[in-house]
């Protein structure tokens, strides 16, 4: 037996993406016209986001590694938004940041604070879980929490003995905490035809930190799944008009000095109340030479120099 077609033509697709090479979707999709399977991709960059792993490493059941690297794999190749890194990545900017603070940097090197970009949203990768009553596939809740694997047993959204995989994908505004999207993935075994060798064609994924998802069954059905998650994602956020600092109100602010809000934007215009060290204030995003429109926690709005207040911590 051997994979087939459709199999081969994602397979080589996705060793090339690992790689780093960058695919026209032709290349992508299978040369069968019945059917063609790609990485989804958007004209513009809808944001920034982190990939963030869910806390209850459902993957270690499985002896795979974290999903992670592969979801990266697929959010780079899409071109939807600019990756940031907040796993092992920041780790090390850290280390460098250090050496930085602690002098050992050379002069010039321009490492320091406030040059880290934030992220926009967090995609979290996680499996669904069964629901025993309904005895179909529902997304009924996450994994609470770490899961011992049984050969041929239904773990979450994976079962080890059909070679079936159910993931789910959750898209979440960093700033207000909203969930954007979020979509359920499902593939088996028998969607592509695998056949022995197959996860031969997914070797790529090992310089992507994803060796099990290469070279075991399973881990090729849950990329699948998660290529379906990730493709329905794409898709609702395509009819979204997202952008995430428009969408979300100013960061806060809190007075460092004593002062007074004002109705105008005049220190000789009528006081709106008397502003006290350490109270917050939210603005309204209008501005007028040093003044700030603000509003208190009592509904109150008016005018701040803005040499009085600072960012809130």
């Amino acid at each position: 037996m051997r994979l087939d077609r459709h199999a081969q033509t994602l397979a080589v697709a996705l060793t090339v993406v690992a790689a780093g090479t960058v695919l026209p979707p032709a290349a992508v999709a299978a040369d069968d016209a019945s059917q063609t399977i790609e990485i989804p991709t958007c004209a513009k960059k809808l944001g920034t986001l982190a990939v963030t792993e869910p806390e209850n490493k459902w993957w270690l059941a499985y002896n795979l590694e974290s999903p992670e690297a592969l979801i990266k794999v697929f959010v780079s190749q899409s071109k939807c938004f600019t990756l940031v890194d907040r796993g092992k990545g920041l780790a090390a900017a850290q280390q460098e940041r250090a050496l930085s603070s602690g002098g050992e940097m050379r002069g010039g090197s321009n490492i320091g604070k406030g040059q880290m970009k934030a992220a926009d949203y967090v995609l979290v990768p996680d499996v669904v879980t069964k629901n025993k009553d309904s005895g179909g596939r529902s997304i009924g809740g996450l994994l609470g929490g770490m899961i011992g694997g049984v050969a041929g047993a239904v773990i979450g959204g994976i079962n080890l003995k059909s070679k079936e995989a159910d993931v789910v994908l959750t898209l979440t505004d960093v700033r207000s905490t909203e969930q954007v999207a979020l979509q359920q993935g499902h593939a088996k075994k028998t969607d592509l035809g695998w056949g022995a060798g197959g996860g031969a064609f997914f070797g790529g994924f090992a310089a992507a930190g994803a060796t099990g998802y290469a070279n075991t069954e399973i881990g090729q059905v849950v990329t699948m799944a998660y290529l379906d998650a990730y493709s329905k994602l794409v898709t609702e956020i395509k009819g979204m008009d997202l952008n995430a600092t428009a969408d979300n109100l100013k960061q806060a602010v809190t007075m460092a000095k004593p002062g007074r809000m004002y109705a105008k934007p005049d220190t000789k215009a009528s006081v709106v109340r008397d502003l006290d060290p350490g109270m917050m204030l939210y603005p309204t995003g209008e501005k007028q030479g040093m003044f700030w429109k603000v509003s208190d926690e009592l509904g109150n709005e008016g005018w701040v120099p803005s040499t009085l207040f600072q960012l809130a911590k």
